[in-house]
């Protein structure tokens, strides 16, 4: 049921996310598709009772307890990311708003903005294993939480491994080559900001 569930939240995430954007520029209902798209953090919320209520019943702690907790993770750190970033571009292309800013592609600003991807990756992880660690206590049964505890160490392997990679771009900047001289200014433009321009107010506007 718990892997049913999880699927049943994704497919539910991407369905209200277009229907959010939907109701905002295509359908000129701003603020419906705004209280559309703040109910994505439902989906999580419900995953995270049953998951709980299962364990409450005598289900065994197994890995589909531990995927809901990476997934609630993942989600509460990246799901507001992607929406905003599809929303400028559903904003770019059904209501004539301008074009989202691209992530910045070479030296400095490539490295921060790999750097406060880590981050979220880090906050994520976090959280899942904040979670795994709650059902570890409740359960209270180390031979019945090996698997709780397994997932807590894929959480950190995925901050480890994502570290690693931006820590390469910190390291060893990207630059450049010949013929991309144009985006030279994307190093300058993207200092200290996300890829990701700042979504309109919630009232529409």
């Amino acid at each position: 049921m718990i892997v049913t569930l999880i699927v049943i939240c994704e497919v539910g995430f991407w369905v209200l996310l277009a229907a959010g954007l939907g109701l905002r520029y295509l359908a000129k209902m701003p603020r419906t598709g705004a209280a559309v798209l703040l109910c994505e953090p439902l989906l999580e919320i419900v995953l995270l009772v049953v998951t709980v209520l299962d364990l409450r019943a005598g289900a065994d702690p197994d890995w589909k307890h531990g995927l809901a907790a990476v997934y609630i993770g993942y989600t509460a750190a990246f799901g507001h990311y992607t929406v905003r970033w599809l929303d400028g571009h559903a904003r770019h292309r059904l209501a004539g708003g301008p074009p989202p800013a691209k992530p910045p592609r070479f030296g400095a600003a490539r490295a921060r903005h790999e750097v406060k991807l880590w981050l979220r990756t880090v906050a994520g992880a976090g959280l899942a294993a904040a979670l795994l660690q709650i059902g570890v206590w409740y359960v209270d049964d180390p031979e019945r939480t090996a698997s709780l505890t397994s997932w807590q160490g894929f959480a950190g392997r995925a901050v480890l491994i994502h570290g690693l990679i931006a820590l390469s771009y910190v390291l060893w900047p990207k630059k450049p080559k010949d013929g991309d001289e144009g985006n030279v200014s994307e190093a300058v433009a993207g200092t200290g900001k996300d890829a990701v321009q700042p979504v309109e107010d919630r009232a529409g506007r």
